[in-house]
């Protein structure tokens, strides 16, 4: 019953992770008219579903492993995300999470983590860390990459509704009507190890690589 418990507090939004600081690409999409309506928005959303399975559930799939080494695993993620506002976006989110779950719970491996975090021995990205610090806190791997998708799904349903894109809860009658998504996802996700690590959605890549060139920015990405 404790790692349900552990699940709930890290999919609430008050478990401050700096996730709401992004919109994995949307803003930069939205400022060059290719999110110019809900369908648009949806398309958007499953893109952003389909690059969280290919580019980041095999990750937490090789983070469960007896064998993980969290080096190998973050070298792997940096050189998998060659652009330069996804790949500094992943470091910063990665740092937050492991640093935010090390000071809220006591287990060992989360110290040492942080530890090799702060000593700069590891870059932290997102996806690895998230799949470390979930085996870390005994939540079952399935589980794990549940909470991966819905973060995903989530943060940017939410930055869509900061960016008055749509209602909140337009926002949230989106996030229902994709589960359907987000299943199809983690089955064929759920399972691919790091050599099949990809890209699916590269427009979304692309777009967000532009961020930084906005005339005006709301989120770090």
């Amino acid at each position: 019953m404790s790692t349900r418990w552990r699940v709930l507090q890290l999919a609430d939004s008050a478990f401050p992770t700096g996730g709401f600081s992004h919109s994995a690409g949307l803003e930069a999409a939205a400022q060059q008219g290719e999110v110019s309506d809900p369908e648009a928005l949806r398309t958007f959303l499953e893109g952003v579903l389909w690059q969280a399975g290919h580019g980041g559930l095999p990750f937490l799939r090789a983070a469960y492993e007896p064998e993980a080494d969290p080096a190998t695993l973050d070298a792997w993620c940096d050189a998998l995300l060659s652009s330069h506002v996804a790949n500094r976006a992943s470091r910063t989110q990665g740092r937050t999470l492991v640093a935010t779950a090390a000071r809220i719970f006591p287990e060992e491996e989360l110290q040492r983590l942080h530890a090799a975090i702060r000593a700069r021995t590891l870059l932290a990205h997102h996806a690895p860390m998230f799949g470390l610090t979930l085996r870390a806190l005994a939540v079952p791997l399935e589980q794990a990459q549940e909470l991966f998708l819905h973060l995903a799904l989530r943060g940017v349903a939410s930055a869509a509704v900061r960016l008055g894109l749509l209602g909140p809860h337009e926002a949230q009658r989106l996030q229902h009507e994709l589960a359907d998504v987000q299943r199809a996802v983690l089955g064929r996700c759920g399972a691919l190890p790091l050599s099949e690590l990809s890209q699916p959605a590269p427009l979304i890549d692309l777009l967000g690589a532009t961020h930084d060139r906005l005339y005006s920015r709301l989120f770090q990405s």
